[in-house]
């Protein structure tokens, strides 16, 4: 697009002495323009790269449009819960305060229509909730019975049926409040999300080889004493592709095997571990160079799930890498270390990495030059004891027993230096 709007203006210059030059300087400042806000669309983008998952682990996915929300006032519980603090404290008082006027109300009512209010200190008077005179004591009454504090001047007495019910029915009332209430504060506390901030990932991936094999890694740590019981660690790849049908899948999920066949994705989660996903056939990343790397756009979501020793909940903690964040050819530097008869954790030492001497060549790439060199290797050998057969076959003597043919020996070994000096 770029190359076409230059051409564009090339041909609006040459014919620029025309008379129609002026509109034609006008378009030409306009193109100029367009293209100057091109490149700093695509510069903006190209450093503002929208995540799905971000460092801390929060989704950047807003829901919208929907239909039905009475969904949510069916699980009340879960939906409380999930507020934000601001909107739960929020909750949680009006839900006391509503409940407080509400049958303020009642007993004020009550006392009015009985005329209570009219006979305070009137000895005679039978009275259905004493010492009630204006809608204030019918609400500190109200406060005094939910709360059960029972200061003692304010009563309802046995001349009524209704107080006794109105009072009851409060009773009930705030208990199911104080459940409710209570309970979302204890499991809003005490949730396993706070535990995921002390579960730490490195901020860069690595890309080196490991026991010649090409590998994907990075590193987690637990900041805490307490362990994680039964830790878990997947890996999806979020990446745009196109099925051979044409459908375009924007966020496309694939999973990376982190040793899920061998039960090294089964952490014992005490200190830091490097994490691996090995590069082969099935992995995405298998004809992926260090080149192709750069041209890419993908996102890597690390989960690691685990059961908190302390409450017995499980936590989640999220992370994420997309492809700027990966540094080929490096390794982590080790950070533990014996010390006094015990290991010591140096997390400063947590990020940091050094680079290694690693081919640029993708995981396939390095796989074929391998298979070509062992052809090579094989076909030598088959050379060199097709060589060696008609000599020992024709000289079956002594000499040929001890490892004869002396000028043969001498040129298998001289075929085989020569292959070693072209390899």
């Amino acid at each position: 697009a770029l190359e076409k709007s230059n051409m564009t203006i090339f041909s609006l210059m040459t014919i620029s002495a025309s008379p129609w030059s002026c509109d034609l300087q006008i378009r030409q400042s306009k193109l100029c323009k367009l293209i100057e806000d091109e490149r700093q669309f695509v510069g903006r983008n190209k450093h503002q790269r929208q995540r799905y998952v971000t460092k801390v682990g929060k989704c950047k996915v807003n829901l919208g449009n929907i239909q039905e929300k009475k969904r949510f006032l069916s699980d009340i519980f879960t939906t409380i819960v999930d507020l934000k603090y601001r909107w739960f404290l929020f909750i949680f008082s009006m839900c006391y305060i509503i409940t407080w006027v509400v049958f303020g109300i009642m007993y004020y009512l009550d006392a009015w229509i009985r005329d209570d209010v009219n006979h305070i200190g009137d000895t005679e008077w039978k009275a259905c909730i004493e010492n009630i005179d204006n809608f204030i004591s019918a609400l500190l009454f109200s406060v005094e019975s939910q709360r059960t504090i029972g200061y003692g001047s304010r009563i309802v007495t046995a001349n009524c049926s209704e107080g006794v019910l109105l009072l009851m029915a409060q009773s009930i009332i705030g208990s199911m409040i104080d459940a409710l209430m209570v309970g979302c504060m204890f499991v809003k506390i005490s949730r396993p999300k706070k535990r995921a901030q002390t579960l730490i990932f490195s901020k860069k991936c690595v890309i080196s080889s490991r026991d010649e094999k090409l590998c994907l890694m990075f590193r987690i740590g637990d900041l805490r004493d307490s362990h994680m019981v039964d830790a878990k660690i997947r890996a999806k790849l979020i990446k745009s592709r196109q099925t051979k049908e044409g459908e375009f899948i924007p966020l496309d999920q694939s999973e990376l095997n982190l040793g899920y066949g061998t039960g090294e994705d089964h952490l014992f989660l005490v200190e830091p571990q490097i994490i691996c996903h090995i590069i082969n056939e099935v992995s995405p990343f298998w004809e992926m160079s260090a080149e192709a790397l750069k041209r890419e756009q993908f996102e890597i979501i690390i989960i690691l799930e685990g059961i908190v020793e302390a409450t017995g909940m499980t936590c989640q903690a999220r992370t994420s890498y997309i492809e700027n964040e990966i540094l080929w050819g490096h390794r982590f530097e080790p950070c533990m270390t014996l010390e006094k008869g015990a290991f010591h954790v140096d997390y400063t030492k947590f990020e940091r990495t050094f680079e290694v001497r690693t081919p640029r060549l993708s995981a396939r790439e390095i796989y074929d030059l391998k298979e070509m060199e062992n052809q090579e290797q094989s076909t030598l050998n088959f050379y060199w004891d097709h060589l060696a057969q008609p000599c020992f076959s024709a000289e079956p003597n002594h000499e040929a027993q001890r490892g004869g043919c002396p000028n043969e020996q001498e040129k298998r070994n001289k075929e085989y230096r020569n292959h070693s000096t072209r390899l």
